[in-house]
């Protein structure tokens, strides 16, 4: 039975780990390597849930929303104060997109306060409802509304600072 359970959560983890890491990404404004323990550390909790995770509506869900809360719980330790660097080093674009753009972006989701990037990645990268968004951050409705109006509009400030200096010539 448990080498069962074993599979079925291996299997799960496989096919979620790469939205995780995205998701995580972006959570974490890029940096890849916290984005990775965050990963790590969903997983891990999802194994040991495993059996209160596949009786879920949507384990999927359920995942992120523990991905989300590791995210926010990293970010209320005193370790999570180590300053990072204020400009991304450069990446290779292997997906043909905008790279600019992106690390515009990533720079700008990275200068807004934890909760404010969560909300930001869940109501609008996630497509989850302020319901969906609310119960994941433990808060109300009426302050994820909030939240993302205020958020929103910082990061359209900042977005409008930063994109003149990353305009195309």
């Amino acid at each position: 039975m448990r080498q069962g359970r074993a599979e079925a959560c291996a299997e799960f983890a496989v096919a979620r780990a790469g939205h995780l890491y995205r998701a995580a990404c972006l959570l974490t404004a890029g940096d890849t390597h916290l984005a990775e323990d965050l990963v790590q550390e969903t997983l891990g909790r999802v194994y040991v849930h495993w059996g209160r995770v596949s009786r879920a509506e949507n384990p999927a869900a359920y995942a992120q929303t523990v991905l989300t809360r590791a995210f926010l719980a990293h970010h209320r330790r005193r370790s999570s104060t180590e300053r990072t660097m204020d400009v991304l080093p450069d990446r290779a674009d292997a997906a043909g997109g905008d790279a600019v753009l992106r690390l515009t972006l990533l720079d700008a989701l990275g200068r807004l306060p934890a909760k404010d990037r969560a909300v930001v990645v869940l109501r609008y990268w996630e497509d989850r409802s302020i319901a969906e968004t609310a119960d994941v951050l433990n808060a109300s409705q009426a302050a994820v509304r909030t939240r993302c109006v205020r958020a929103l509009g910082r990061l359209r400030d900042l977005l409008g600072e930063d994109i003149g200096a990353y305009a195309h010539p």
